[in-house]
């Protein structure tokens, strides 16, 4: 029997306030996901990880979850730093405002990855 490979995993986060307290229409929040996700994989387009998602269009792999707010997305995005894990958070502007982040691709995700993604987010609604 074939072991099963883990796929590779991007995870896109955005903050849930962005539609539900501060009224950005559904179509603005979903490009901050695009934002972030675009950027992260320009970013490490040389990685190796990058390569192999890109080489397979047809089976890429995303995990899109929320956040609370910009408190809850930037702790997220301290704890993958301290995991050596690549991400963009993605900052809109002229406003300022940090709305999303992207991991890049994923093979073999940490406990500690994993953990910092259940304490700081819940799969988007």
């Amino acid at each position: 029997m074939a072991a099963v490979v883990e796929p590779l995993t991007m995870f896109i986060v955005v903050r849930k306030d962005l539609a539900k307290k501060l009224q950005w229409p559904a179509g603005s929040v979903m490009t901050q996901a695009c934002h972030a996700a675009t950027a992260i994989l320009h970013l490490t387009r040389e990685d190796d990880n990058t390569k192999e998602y890109l080489n397979d269009l047809d089976n890429m792999h995303k995990v899109v979850l929320e956040t609370k707010n910009e408190t809850s997305l930037e702790n997220l995005a301290n704890a993958l730093a301290a995991n050596n894990i690549s991400f963009k958070k993605w900052i809109e502007q002229p406003e300022n405002i940090p709305t999303a982040l992207a991991t890049a691709p994923l093979k073999g995700r940490s406990p500690e990855v994993l953990a910092a993604f259940k304490k700081y987010c819940s799969l988007y609604r």
